[in-house]
């Protein structure tokens, strides 16, 4: 047997704080529909355009596809990933992750910098060639924040405050 031990650093409390956040602002307005509000404890699994397998785990998604997996893996896609910011992830969050959910063609796609309090939202659509693409919809901070929503589950609520509760704790 092969094995490898990797030393990760874990992320930072104020990465988690915004991740449960949003499951919690999230979850109770989903009860009793078929899409799910997940945090970063599930896997998905795809191919690549180029045939690869890929396994990824978002720091937070919603899924309206949950028959199609194997235990904590999913093999289809959801409508929404999330990922916060860590200066260990950012590189491949804006890069391999999200090409990765450009080629899954996930519906929307959030970039969420805690430290400085702002929000991408990455919205899917076609080129004039049909391929999809990610446009940046609107960057949300402090100073636009009334403008937070989740552009594809528009009767969903979460506030900018909700979002960023308690991350300024001082950690």
């Amino acid at each position: 047997m092969d094995l490898q031990i990797l030393d990760m650093a874990g992320a930072r409390p104020e990465h988690s704080t915004v991740i449960v956040n949003f499951v919690s602002a999230i979850r109770e307005q989903l009860k009793n529909s078929t899409c799910y509000v997940f945090s970063d404890n599930v896997q998905y699994k795809w191919h690549t355009g180029e045939g690869e397998e890929k396994k990824v785990i978002p720091d937070a998604s919603i899924n309206c596809r949950t028959k199609a997996r194997k235990g904590n893996v999913f093999l289809d896609i959801p409508r929404f990933v999330m990922e916060v910011l860590s200066p260990s992830t950012e590189k491949f969050d804006r890069g391999e992750k999200m090409e990765l959910y450009r080629q899954q063609e996930i519906d929307e796609y959030w970039i969420v910098d805690w430290e400085n309090r702002k929000v991408e939202i990455y919205n899917l659509d076609y080129d004039e060639k049909q391929k999809p693409r990610y446009y940046l919809w609107k960057t949300i901070t402090e100073a636009n924040q009334e403008e937070l929503k989740i552009v594809h589950f528009p009767k969903i609520r979460i506030t900018f405050e909700q979002l960023f509760a308690e991350v300024d704790l001082g950690f």
